[in-house]
Parts: C-alpha cells; sequence; structure tokens
C-alpha cells in the first residue's frame, strides 16, 4: 500500500467511526495500526520511512475530522497509540519514532485549525499508554515526549503554559491506565518539555508553570497529592535546567518556589525552594 493509499483508508475508515456510535478511540487504533502495518511491512529503511508514514496517515485521520465536524481529541490518542503499535509490529519502537508521530500528530491538529492545546493531553495519554504495548521505557518516552510538543508546536502559536499543561495531565493521566508511576512520568515529561524549551527557544518559566499546572491537573483528577505533583515536575524541570544554563535554573526555581495555583513546589535536594 502506498502512503496515499494509506491516508484514504485511513480517512475512509474514521469517518466511518466518528459517524457511527462505536469506541473511537479502539477503532481509530486499530484503523492506524493496520495501516503502518501495511505501508512500512514491506519497506527496507523502516526507520526513515516512519516520518512520512505518520505524517500520511495523520493527514487522512485529520481529514475525516475536518470532514465530519468532530472527534479531534478522541482521534488524537487513536491515532497516535496506532502510529506506535503499528511501527512496534515491524520494526523497533524508539524515542526518535515518539518524536516523528508526536510531531505530526500536532502539526495536524493545526492543519485544520483546531487548537493542538486541545488535543495535546490526548496525544500525550495516547504516547505513554503506548509504551506498555511497544516496549518503550517509560521514562525514556515521558522525555521525548515532552522534548517532541515543544518542538511540534513551535510554529502554531500555541502557548507554552497551555501546551506544557495538557502535555503533563495526558502523561499523568496515560500513566495511571497502565499502572505506571505517575510521579516519575509527571517529572519525566516536565524534564522533556523544559529540554525541548531550551532548544527551540521558547520559554523557560511558562514551560515550567505550565508542567507544574499540568502535574498538579493530573493529580486532582485522579486523587494524589498535588504538592508530591507539583514537587515532581519542578524536579524533572529543573534537572533539564541544569543542562541548559544558569538562567534557565533560575527561572525553574523561581516558579517553583513562587507556587502554581496556590500550591508551593519544593523540588528534591534543591535546598533553594524549600
Amino acid at each position: 500500500m502506498s502512503e496515499g493509499n494509506a491516508a484514504s483508508r485511513v480517512q475512509a475508515g474514521v469517518t466511518g467511526l466518528l459517524k457511527g456510535t462505536g469506541n473511537i478511540v479502539q477503532g481509530a487504533t486499530s484503523v492506524v495500526r493496520d495501516a503502518v502495518v501495511t505501508t512500512l511491512g514491506n519497506v527496507g529503511d523502516i526507520a526513515g520511512s516512519v516520518a512520512g508514514t505518520a505524517a500520511d496517515i495523520v493527514t487522512g485521520a485529520f481529514a475525516a475530522v475536518n470532514e465530519v465536524g468532530t472527534g479531534a481529541v478522541r482521534t488524537a490518542k487513536g491515532l497516535v497509540v496506532g502510529l506506535l503499535e503499528g511501527v512496534g509490529e515491524v520494526a523497533t519502537v524508539t524515542v526518535g519514532t515518539i518524536s516523528d508521530v508526536v510531531r505530526a500528530a500536532i502539526h495536524g491538529t493545526g492543519s485544520i485549525g483546531t487548537d493542538a492545546a486541545l488535543t495535546v493531553s490526548s496525544i500525550a495519554e495516547g504516547v505513554i499508554t503506548a509504551t506498555k504495548t511497544t516496549g518503550v521505557n517509560l521514562a525514556d518516552g515521558a522525555v521525548a515526549l515532552g522534548s517532541s510538543v515543544i518542538g511540534g508546536v513551535k510554529d502554531l502559536g500555541t502557548g507554552a503554559v497551555e501546551t506544557a499543561s495538557a502535555t503533563v495531565s495526558g502523561a499523568v493521566k496515560g500513566a495511571a491506565q497502565i499502572g505506571g508511576d505517575v510521579l516519575e512520568t509527571a517529572s519525566n515529561t516536565a524534564k522533556g518539555l523544559v529540554q525541548g524549551a531550551g532548544a527551540v527557544g521558547a520559554d523557560i518559566v511558562g514551560v515550567t508553570t505550565g508542567a507544574i499546572s499540568g502535574a498538579i491537573a493530573g493529580a486532582k483528577e485522579l486523587g494524589l497529592s498535588v504538592e508530591d505533583a507539583a514537587s515532581a515536575a519542578a524536579t524533572g524541570a529543573l534537572a533539564a535546567a541544569e543542562a541548559i544554563g544558569e538562567s534557565a535554573v533560575h527561572a525553574v526555581r523561581d516558579v517553583a518556589a513562587s507556587g502554581v495555583g496556590g500550591v508551593k513546589a519544593v523540588i528534591k535536594g534543591d535546598q533553594d525552594t524549600v
């Protein structure tokens, strides 16, 4: 199956799902996974073909969303899970694969005029849940997710705070769904977000604020300690900031010390925020 045919097949499949009454996430996962396996199954350089295949299939999926006029959020989760599981059936899923998939999904969201912040949470949730079925280390997957999101939204004009918050809250939900360590996932996703911010020159203060906010929101939804969640996100953010430079470190510490939403984030092992 050519990439163009894959996009058409996915568009038709997702359109049917959105017009029906079945589970959109599970249905989209199945449609996309099958299209990926068929497309990449006979490709010699699978790793080199993932980005193009992902972009093409994302185009098909979001063309369906655009046609029907609804379902972007639910489609986004099924889309990324299907892409990652499809690659996993024919090759090894790496952090590079996650980056390709996340960026393609975010750009697809932007292509239909939907605010990326509305779908990023579902994209993040999908990536984290897919680590269990694809054999990706959860910590590595969370870091890759965070850094890829910031790179993906760079040209879309989406706010740093909203994007980072949605990413961490979605990642936390995903970790809970697969029985993963929620606090470590919050920490590693925040770490990836700040790494990504440093790489593209995004606002470290905004990204850190958003990461802590998302951790708090996720913790509230799961009935966990918001203080522990905020601390975990701030600790991950600082770990990334230390590799960027002194100004980034000060930015993260200032946000943690000031608190987010009335919750002060105590960075583990860092006396400046105690």
